[in-house]
């Protein structure tokens, strides 16, 4: 089946899809090329994930700011804080869309749902939804104790009538045994012969660290392990400030601010030549998660050389934060996408060591897992599913056992066998 093209018909048919499947198994590829189709044929398409660094890598906004939620996580807050109507700016841009796609659905919970129908409904939005995600990866975020609800517990979920288009199979390793370990991993199944197959990763590590990607659970070790490991690296230190230029005078620093860290743009970019880096974007030429070294840095230029032995001269990408706002073209008032301010930076990261959250995408070939800092249901099957090379994939000996790592909630698990998605 050719789930590009039955996606692009059910969609222009005003089918609701939800596009769904375990990691690896090219949904973001599908999403880009719907949106590629939809912008070709002259279609607005609004681009939209719950945080900045999903929708960065659909090339988007988040659903926040687009649909003028501000920080609201309910309904009652959006009453509170005075957002509960629509303005009619929004509305005439949610309107006029043709296509709104949500990247990362699992990450939106059920409240956050019933906003978007909220926001649509006053928009009289006609056109067509693109749901993609997989429920038993990364959950919504909950303050303090709460518990995780997501997107399908709404009744919006049910509203929306999506046909379900489930993709299978996995392009980031072809190692079938591993495909089998991570598809178990997935629903949380932990038995005796998955117990011995976790445990064959667990290697004396080698001996030098800077070969590998160290992939932790929370930020603060992530950032001192890059800087230890830099430190290492006796050559000149070379600091890549981000350049930011403000179009609209409207754009505030906070803003800025929310925008660099949600798409994970480095304010200040740490380098030294020698330093291992991965890329964080997609181009022609390498894509997100692909390793290299830096081989030279000069004021306009990095220049990586990859496993292929290819130097990548790579130089700082724009990544903008839009508005719509309303024109007049040729007499008639039209919705278009003006940038309201936009940062220029080299799309890479130090490759020591990054965290769990922020390899959303990343296919990475030489990869240390610290399993000692996984707490959320579904990390470590997003941890592991990062390897696209499985001989090149150390684990840490956990403290705890392997099932309570490999820990799924139990309502992502019932939705997705009940759903068969």
């Amino acid at each position: 089946m050719n789930y590009l093209n039955v996606t692009i018909d059910k969609l222009k048919q005003k089918q609701n899809i939800f596009l769904t499947g375990g990691a690896g198994v090219g949904k973001t590829t599908i999403t880009r090329e719907v949106i590629k189709y939809f912008e070709e044929d002259a279609k607005k398409v609004a681009k939209l994930a719950s945080t900045g660094m999903a929708a960065t890598l659909i090339g988007g906004q988040t659903l926040h700011s687009f649909l003028d939620l501000g920080i609201a996580s309910d309904l009652q807050e959006l009453e509170l804080k005075g957002k509960l109507e629509l303005n009619k700016k929004a509305k005439k841009i949610i309107h006029s869309m043709d296509l709104l796609v949500i990247d990362e659905i699992s990450m939106v919970s059920d409240t956050l749902l019933d906003m978007i129908r909220l926001r649509l409904t006053q928009a009289d939005f006609q056109g067509s939804l693109l749901f993609v995600g997989d429920f038993l990866q990364l959950p919504p975020v909950v303050r303090g104790y709460g518990e995780v609800k997501f997107a399908f517990e709404s009744l919006a979920w049910k509203e929306f009538s999506f046909e379900i288009i489930e993709l299978t199979h996995i392009y980031r390793t072809d190692d079938k045994e591993f495909i089998e370990l991570l598809n178990s991993i997935r629903f949380g199944h932990i038995d005796e012969q998955i117990h011995n197959h976790l445990n064959q990763y667990i290697k004396p590590l080698p001996n030098d660290l800077s070969e590998f990607t160290f992939l932790f659970g929370k930020n603060e070790t992530a950032s001192r392990h890059n800087k230890a490991q830099l430190a290492f690296i006796n050559d000149e230190l070379f600091v890549k400030e981000a350049q930011i230029i403000k179009h609209l005078k409207t754009a505030k620093d906070v803003e800025v601010e929310r925008f660099m860290n949600d798409a994970r743009i480095e304010k200040e970019l740490d380098l030294k030549i020698g330093a291992p880096v991965l890329f964080t974007r997609n181009s022609w030429n390498y894509f997100n998660g692909e390793r290299g070294i830096i081989v030279n840095i000069d004021a306009t230029f990095v220049y990586v050389k990859k496993s292929d032995e290819k130097v990548v001269k790579l130089e700082a990408v724009a990544q903008s934060k839009g508005m719509w706002k309303e024109k007049i073209i040729e007499g008639k008032k039209e919705m278009l996408e003006e940038s309201l301010f936009t940062i220029y930076q080299f799309p890479i990261k130090l490759a020591f060591a990054i965290t769990i959250h922020k390899s959303q995408g990343m296919s990475i070939e030489d990869l240390i897992i610290e399993t000692n800092e996984i707490f959320a249901p579904s990390q470590f099957y997003v941890a592991l599913s990062r390897s696209s090379n499985p001989k090149r994939l150390n684990l840490i000996a956990p403290r705890k056992q392997w099932y309570e790592l490999a820990f799924v909630n139990h309502k992502a698990t019932q939705f997705v066998k009940a759903k068969n998605c």
